[in-house]
């Protein structure tokens, strides 16, 4: 049954605007190396909830059988949805690579993992080589994939570490950091967004995560309220100084405050209350997809690949780094550029930036900030040189 969405209890502003309803066709975008199609979710849906079930000498029951439904569930919970098509497509592949080579994947052997790893880093034809931080997010989905089936993947054996280490050694680079956004930037950005349903949505999305050092997913798993969907990654609370959002995020559980901004034009908080107002959203996600004309909110929430391609073609529309050839520009921006426009552009003591990114060090805060008084702390004049 369709569920009715109401204002509740937040704040929001009812300032009019104008050209409500027109329309915009939302951004498309390929299909990514880790996307499933519906068959092979459902495989491996299937295969992950069979792997769970009661010993051979135990007899069932129904209360029993209610605990290996809801053991399932959480099973399937266990790790991210992103993870787990990755692991998913990375058992498809190696799988694949088995056959093709003449062997079986199970159980798991060294040798041939081994073998397997020296052809992503050497591949034969026209088939492009891996990083090595691929690779190494490749052996981990395979790992996981040969625990769910009851081995155990040792990658400590010579067989692979050995050859592991001599693909480090040998093709290791700097790892590859996407373009910050910086205010310049993300203010150019929201005004190519028209002021109809979508681009409410839109705005209130980039100025959100921009400001609140977002991942794309940490936005789009936004819900209005606590436990409104099973679904939930957090939910926020407007208050007349910003907003605040409690997020089951990554590292665990968080808090971001984001506060007000100095005009309604670059403002995250305004721009989120006049999108929840003329969505008439009030209850369940945040972000939402809109129907065709452009005129209201559907229930489903987007995805967050949404974010990825919103924010790939406002930095084309608003000629950000036009400098550079438009395949270029693509390749350099990512929803973690939102994430990565905060920390370099925010004027305050790390430690605040840090928290406010969820960051378990100062280190990996320094990593996402691509301008910075590196030299402010002068190690070389303190030693009296």
């Amino acid at each position: 049954m369709k569920q009715e969405r109401h204002m509740g209890s937040l704040t929001t502003s009812s300032t009019k605007i104008e050209g409500l309803g027109g329309s915009e066709s939302e951004i498309s975008s390929s299909a990514s190396y880790d996307s499933l199609n519906g068959d092979e979710h459902d495989e491996r849906t299937s295969r992950d909830r069979a792997s769970i079930a009661l010993p051979a000498n135990v007899a069932g029951s129904g209360a029993l059988d209610r605990l290996i439904d809801t053991a399932r569930d959480y099973a399937e919970a266990s790790t991210a949805g992103n993870t787990n098509k990755a692991y998913a497509a990375d058992w498809k592949h190696f799988t694949r690579w088995c056959r093709l080579k003449g062997t079986e994947p199970l159980p798991p052997s060294p040798e041939m993992i081994g073998l397997y790893v020296a052809d992503l880093a050497a591949p034969t034809g026209k088939t492009p080589a891996l990083s090595v931080s691929t690779i190494e997010r490749r052996l981990s989905g395979l790992s996981w994939n040969y625990k769910q089936r009851g081995f155990t993947l040792d990658r400590k054996n010579r067989h692979i570490a050995t050859v592991l280490a001599g693909i480090k050694r040998k093709h290791a680079r700097p790892p590859v950091q996407k373009e910050a956004i910086l205010p310049e930037d993300i203010q150019a950005m929201v005004a190519t967004l028209p002021y109809d349903l979508r681009g409410l949505r839109d705005r209130a999305i980039l100025l959100l995560g921009y400001a609140g050092g977002l991942r794309r997913s940490e936005v789009v798993n936004l819900d209005i309220h606590k436990d409104d969907t099973p679904d939930s990654g957090g939910w926020l609370e407007i208050f007349d100084k910003g907003a605040l959002l409690t997020l089951n995020a990554k590292t665990g559980w968080r808090e971001v405050e984001v506060g007000r901004g100095s005009s309604d034009q670059t403002c995250p908080v305004h721009a989120l209350e006049q999108w929840l107002h003329f969505a008439k959203i009030g209850f369940g996600p945040v972000f939402v997809r809109t129907s065709r004309d452009g005129k209201s909110a559907l229930e489903a929430r987007l995805s967050d690949k949404h974010v990825a391609r919103l924010i790939k073609a406002t930095v084309l529309k608003s000629g950000v780094r036009s400098d550079l050839p438009e395949a270029k520009r693509l390749a350099m921006f990512s929803g973690h550029s939102l994430r990565a426009g905060l920390a370099s552009s925010a004027e305050v003591d790390e430690r605040y930036v840090q928290k406010h990114l969820g960051h378990a060090s100062a280190e990996m805060t320094r990593r996402y900030q691509r301008r910075r008084d590196r030299f402010r702390v002068n190690l070389t004049k303190a030693a009296g040189l």
